[in-house]
């Protein structure tokens, strides 16, 4: 029998249904395979099992035979195969618990496997987005929070903007179609942000009658 974690949700990602005039214009998660690739530095991680390996074989290679220095060399490669399997386990998690939500006033993120938060980022927080595209169309936009808005690194990665620690960008990670998606998130702040809000002034007639 199917078990849904998030059956609790009103609304697949947001912790509540939105407010009236509220509407979701795109939800998505990152591709888990470019989640472990960038995110993660699956190459950088096999590739410095890789270097033990070859270090190992190289340093033994004129003291031993062959077999040998390949035995000696090949715990370096199981323990590889090993962090990257890890790794890959990791990020299709997180990918499968993230939900990452545009309407048009906010952005909002679901995100953590262990520890599930909600961020609610409205678009009037937020000074500017930059947007990094990869090969095949994955990308990933990070939003540089105006004001007092502060975020904890630790917290929200590894859905946010690398080594920005001093000042944390809060990301929509390695998700597909990633230039669609920032044109949908620029076309959607620029038009929230520049409708007027109209507030009704107090009838100053009724006040002096008082």
């Amino acid at each position: 029998m199917s078990h849904d974690d998030f059956a609790f949700e009103p609304v697949k990602g947001l912790p509540e249904r939105p407010p009236e005039g509220e509407r979701i214009i795109w939800q998505g998660r990152p591709d888990w395979w470019a989640l472990a690739w960038d995110s993660l530095s699956l190459p950088w991680v096999a590739g410095y099992f890789v270097v033990l390996a070859l270090w190992r074989f190289g340093t033994l290679i004129d003291q031993v035979s062959p077999a040998g220095a390949f035995a000696a060399s090949f715990p370096f490669i199981v323990m590889g195969t090993v962090v990257c399997a890890l790794l890959i386990v990791i990020a299709f998690v997180q990918a499968r618990a993230t939900v990452y939500t545009i309407t048009n006033r906010r952005v909002a993120m679901r995100i953590g496997a262990a520890l599930t938060v909600t961020l609610n980022l409205p678009f009037s927080q937020v000074r500017n987005a930059d947007l990094d595209l990869r090969k095949g169309g994955t990308g990933t936009v990070a939003l540089d929070m105006a004001g007092k808005t502060r975020l904890s690194y630790l917290v929200c990665w590894p859905h946010v903007r690398p080594w920005k620690m001093n000042r944390t960008q809060p990301a929509l990670r390695c998700i597909p179609d990633a230039e669609k998606v920032a044109g949908l998130l620029a076309e959607a702040a620029e038009a929230r942000i520049s409708t007027p809000v109209v507030a009704r002034r107090p009838d100053t007639a009724a006040m002096a009658a008082e």
